[in-house]
């Protein structure tokens, strides 16, 4: 006996001409297609795009810059000139710069009233400040108004590049932020939290960014000796001991195959049960009204036919003989009746 390796099929194929094909059907495998390639389109996103997962730990980023934290800051003061400005940068190890100038650059604004300064330096990983003053400046203006825009104000390394980072407000919450409408002769203090941060891409490649929050309040510079006022714009600083980190994480392939499998075969044997359920509803329908068309015309044809006037007619004249009966019946009384009636 010659051995027929296609007994193995459990997939066996039914002639077309065995099938019958509906509307019904068709809506429903245009919908199953569609709900189908929305939901592959979807899982295809979800597999191109990386996953960031986050963690918290206790220590310090080992980055090349393990004991100092770049700063950049681009700021506008709007009432006092350039020559005026300057940045003074202090910590709890002793430093004390008063004026930096490196990798500063002052751009002066409203017609040499206002300056905008545009400044990168590094901080130790201690609690300090660094402020904008006249500090500096051989002679102090007449005007001592700190109002200010803060166009950037970032820690760290850069996050441009990194679309998938979370609360991207978190690492620069000052942007643009206005300060123009408090009191004129005001010193502004900002006090920052500063949390480290590490970003780790696909390819293992680490920023060490920045994150931070920060408290505002002004308050009225001490006046010494009754001489004029010397306000600031103040950014104090506190590093935080916790360190975020973020991952990115791209979903396995086999996790992908298997998504696609589940909705491809999950979404087709629904619209078979769905389509079975709608088709034999509609035959049990088709059924009974047949049943009941057939009847109705069984019944006419009847109706219509000599027999079934004779048979009507017999059974008026059945009936006319009961009523008869029936009325003679009740007529008569026994005598023995009649007395006890009329006893009574």
């Amino acid at each position: 006996m010659q051995f027929d390796i296609r007994r193995f099929d459990i997939y066996r194929k039914i002639p077309k001409d065995l099938t019958q094909p509906t509307n019904t059907g068709a809506a429903i495998s245009l919908a199953c297609i569609s709900f189908i390639s929305t939901l592959l389109l979807i899982e295809l996103y979800y597999f191109i795009t990386p996953e960031v997962v986050s963690e918290l730990f206790v220590d310090i980023p080992e980055s090349g810059n393990a004991d100092r934290i770049p700063v950049h800051i681009d700021i506008s003061v709007l009432n006092i000139g350039c020559e005026y400005v300057g940045i003074d940068i202090q910590d709890d190890l002793g430093r004390h710069e008063v004026g930096f100038i490196d990798n500063t650059l002052k751009t002066p604004e409203n017609n040499g009233a206002g300056c905008r300064i545009n400044a990168s330096f590094k901080i130790n990983r201690v609690p300090g400040n660094f402020h904008i003053s006249t500090h500096s400046a051989a002679s102090q203006p007449a005007n001592g108004d700190m109002k200010h825009v803060i166009h950037e104000l970032t820690f760290g390394d850069s996050i441009k590049g990194f679309r998938q980072i979370p609360n991207r407000k978190a690492f620069h919450p000052l942007r643009r932020f206005n300060n123009t409408n408090r009191p004129s002769h005001a010193s502004h203090d900002y006090l920052l939290k500063i949390v480290p941060t590490i970003y780790e891409d696909l390819q293992s490649t680490r920023r060490y960014p920045y994150q931070f929050t920060f408290f505002y309040r002004e308050y009225s510079p001490y006046q010494p000796h009754g001489g004029g006022m010397i306000p600031a714009i103040w950014f104090r600083y506190d590093i935080m001991p916790i360190t975020v980190k973020y991952t990115e994480h791209r979903q396995k392939f086999y996790t992908f195959i298997t998504s696609i499998c589940a909705i491809v075969g999950g979404s087709f044997t629904v619209a078979s049960i769905i389509d079975s359920l709608i088709f034999t509803a509609s035959e049990l329908f088709k059924k009974f009204e047949l049943v009941f068309t057939q009847r109705d015309n069984v019944y006419f044809q009847f109706a219509g036919s000599k027999r079934f006037s004779l048979i009507i007619n017999i059974l008026i004249l059945e009936q006319s003989k009961n009523k008869t009966h029936n009325k003679h019946k009740r007529s008569f009384i026994p005598y023995s009746q009649k007395e006890t009636f009329f006893a009574v």
